[in-house]
């Protein structure tokens, strides 16, 4: 399906990201990755890949793992 309106899909999104906010600047993210990447791209998110601990807990590299628990 790729005859749609990108963009519309993306104001919407982002219509539902602000209704499910919560903590002042937390939303559910559970939308389809290609969008939220336009998002990030566009500023009107942060990084929705983005997950730190991920890479601190299950990284093959101990240096990556390192990095992370100096950062914290």
């Amino acid at each position: 399906m790729d005859d749609y309106d990108r963009e519309k899909v993306d104001e919407i999104v982002i219509a539902l990201l602000y209704l499910t906010l919560h903590d002042s600047y937390r939303a559910w993210k559970g939308f389809d990755w290609e969008t939220l990447d336009r998002l990030y791209e566009k500023g009107w998110i942060e990084n929705p890949r983005g997950n730190r601990l991920f890479q601190q807990y299950f990284s093959k590299s101990n240096d990556t793992q390192d990095e992370s628990l100096h950062r914290s």
